[in-house]
């Protein structure tokens, strides 16, 4: 079985993380831990990096950080994972949806101003599947009501967008980098993996002095073990930073096999009746974090049906995002009644990807490929 995802951990990894076992530093302080964080932070253009135990509670801290009033509204996607929707929820704000974009599959940015209301604070885009959201127009939404910028970057390591493409400045810049706070997730099929972390990022001294605090039970730095306010733990070890540290300083190397690898698949498979391929837009720099089909409906075919029969013939592969408004637990809620967004509905019921990880060779990327036509010619 040629699996969707295996992750690739070089010498430099097992270097950094024996240093670990070999100095003590095993835990939520260390070297690694600061120096991931500050190389992070600047590889995408922020200033300040905040490292947490993983994509989820990245995005809890950073909708914490905004001190949302209950019944405050935060615009996301439908078509992305529930942590996202959760996060304002448990903060007490209220997820408010918009459809994918039928090219990209990220948002669909031109319904987001339609759902500005009084009580929205921020806007959460989610770069979907490796491909940037198109931020200008929602960037610009953000100063014309006075939202925060909330991004999404878990899938997106690495990836760069063209901002100022209309004006005399065009500027390509890493995605993380362009929101207000933005959140990373290193899981372990991630680009850079940390085996479960992530990180919070932001160039605003306030929100990263309270993301640290959140991270680590709100110690007072005056007064320890005195409280006055609620935090988490959500630390991450200094041996999960030394995995990441090694993977960042090889991050070239990991976009470019990432690019090959999408390129590649699109080649060998572009051809093939009832098949939409990835797309890669001009204003975007795609990494491809996994490689997603979607079938045509011409196929007679749905998504699962299709994984059961690639299964068969040696591939793994995984489903795509279900959308929030078809999820059960927020519908028993009384959330996203009579709401429909079409295109997060088809996508995600003929959508999967295929094997996409690191260490994919050619061989096996020319098997899922022949496993595929197989299926489907």
């Amino acid at each position: 079985m040629i699996p969707v995802n295996e992750p690739l951990i070089g010498d430099r990894e097992i270097q950094y993380v024996m240093d670990c076992l070999k100095t003590g530093w095993i835990s939520s302080a260390g070297k690694y831990i600061e120096e991931f964080e500050q190389k992070w932070a600047a590889y995408c253009g922020m200033k300040y990096g905040v490292a947490v135990s993983n994509g989820t509670t990245a995005l809890q801290v950073a909708v914490r950080c905004l001190g949302l009033k209950t019944g405050d509204e935060v615009i996301l996607p439908t078509f992305t994972i529930i942590s996202c929707a959760l996060a304002v929820i448990y903060n007490g704000g209220v997820p408010v949806l918009v459809d994918a974009d039928p090219r990209t599959w990220c948002m669909d940015v031109g319904q987001v101003a339609a759902k500005i209301t009084e009580r929205t604070r921020a806007i959460m885009p989610v770069h979907i599947y490796g491909h940037p959201v198109d931020m200008s127009p929602v960037l610009e939404l953000a100063r014309k009501y006075g939202l925060v910028i909330i991004e999404d970057a878990a899938e997106v390591h690495g990836a760069e967008y063209l901002s100022g493409r209309d004006g005399a400045n065009p500027n390509w810049k890493r995605c993380g980098g362009l929101g207000h706070i933005s959140t990373f997730s290193f899981y372990a099929n991630k680009l850079i993996t940390t085996g479960e972390g992530g990180m919070v990022l932001t160039s605003d001294p306030s929100y990263v002095e309270r993301a640290r605090g959140l991270r680590n039970l709100c110690f007072r730095p005056d007064r320890r073990f005195y409280h006055t306010e609620l935090g988490y733990n959500y630390r991450l070890t200094n041996m999960q930073a030394a995995l990441g540290l090694a993977q960042l300083e090889r991050m070239d190397q990991i976009i470019a096999k990432k690019r090959w690898m999408g390129q590649a698949y699109t080649e060998r498979l572009r051809h093939i009746r009832g098949l939409q391929l990835p797309v890669e837009e001009p204003w975007a720099r795609h990494v491809y974090w996994m490689y997603g089909l979607v079938l045509d409906e011409v196929t007679d075919m749905d998504a699962a049906e299709f994984a059961r029969q690639l299964q068969a013939l040696g591939v793994d592969t995984r489903p795509f995002f279900l959308g929030m408004h078809e999820q059960p637990v927020f519908l028993q809620r009384g959330l996203f009644q009579d709401e429909h967004y079409p295109v997060a509905k088809r996508i995600a019921r003929q959508g999967l990807y295929l094997p996409s990880g690191l260490a994919l060779t050619e061989s096996q990327l020319d098997q899922v490929c022949e496993a595929v036509r197989k299926v489907l010619e």
